[in-house]
């Protein structure tokens, strides 16, 4: 096994003489200032989405294929001006980059093989809770050499998910006393607060330990998935979801064609809850990653929220 290895790093090696692909990296000592990289590859969905907002004029040169994907990616648009990457390592090598910006989870091989090339590479980890997002895009924007954009976008994502949380909070007050909740505190369980479902194909639910834990919360709702033990999310029932009876479902976007595990959503069962009231469907891009636009997932939520009729301990208010 070692053998291959070692014909592996030669043979990368040996690409590199060739195309004279010399791609040495600033690092950072002290007293020594780090020179931001010019040449910036992503190939993780949530790194493309946090680059396109921060870097400067020209310095992405790339981002993964599945950034143009409008059913998962909240600035699909906006990829269509980068040229797009499919996560090889010799796609990505021949684009010179001087910073590849990756997730913690899959292309292990891929980018152990550009580090070894000489390629700087940075793995970012995922946005798990809205309290996550501020450190993300500080994290990103410092890599990029713009830690003042990063600064400023955290500071109003900050304050924008405060403002939204206290007015939620406002509302519920109203009718159950709950205090305030902010950037720290994302809402509460309590009485008169509607019970949501998330449902996905293969009948998928968000678990409550999660980003999409927290934008239920901040929006005002209880994630049944929470009573169901489903903290980090799983496979959730059918029988189960209408037994708990949710004051709302939410459920994806399917995909064009055919798909047997997307079938679920629109079970005949769902549509009786939604009779009773429920309403479903969700903008799913917003959700995904742990940008700004996830405020716009709260909002959403919010909105629908409040068009809800009162629930049964509201109404004994």
């Amino acid at each position: 096994m070692w053998a291959c290895v070692r014909r592996s790093d030669r043979l990368m090696r040996a690409v590199a003489l060739v195309f004279g692909l010399a791609l040495p990296f600033h690092s950072a000592h002290a007293g020594q200032e780090v020179v931001p990289p010019a040449r910036v590859v992503s190939m993780n969905l949530c790194t493309d989405q946090l680059a396109m907002m921060l870097a400067a004029p020209g310095q992405l040169i790339s981002v993964s294929h599945v950034a143009r994907d409008p059913l998962i990616s909240a600035l699909a648009e906006e990829a269509a001006a980068y040229p797009v990457n499919h996560g090889g390592a010799e796609e990505i090598y021949l684009m010179r980059p001087d910073l590849v910006l990756a997730g913690v989870w899959g292309h292990d091989l891929t980018l152990s093989m550009l580090e070894r090339l000489g390629l700087r590479v940075a793995r970012i980890a995922p946005a798990d809770r809205l309290s996550d997002i501020p450190d993300r895009i500080m994290e990103i924007g410092t890599l990029l050499g713009r830690a003042p954009q990063a600064r400023a976008m955290a500071a109003a994502f900050q304050a924008d998910l405060a403002a939204l949380s206290d007015g939620i909070a406002g509302v519920e007050a109203e009718g159950d006393g709950a205090e305030g909740v902010g950037a720290a505190k994302v809402g509460a369980a309590g009485a008169g607060r509607p019970r949501l479902a998330i449902y996905n194909a293969n009948g998928y639910t968000t678990g409550t330990e999660t980003l999409g834990g927290d934008i239920i919360r901040a929006a005002g709702f209880d994630n049944i998935a929470g009573e169901m033990g489903l903290a980090y999310g799983g496979a959730l029932p059918l029988e189960l979801l209408v037994m708990a009876a949710p004051d709302m479902v939410l459920t994806g976007t399917a995909y064009p064609g055919a798909s047997r595990a997307e079938e679920i959503m629109t079970h005949p069962a769902i549509a009786a809850l939604n009779a009773a009231g429920t309403l479903r469907g969700r903008g799913d891009a917003d959700w995904v990653c742990g940008t700004i636009r996830v405020l716009d997932a709260v909002r959403t939520l919010a909105a629908r929220r409040a068009a809800l009729p009162p629930t049964t301990s509201e109404a004994a208010q």
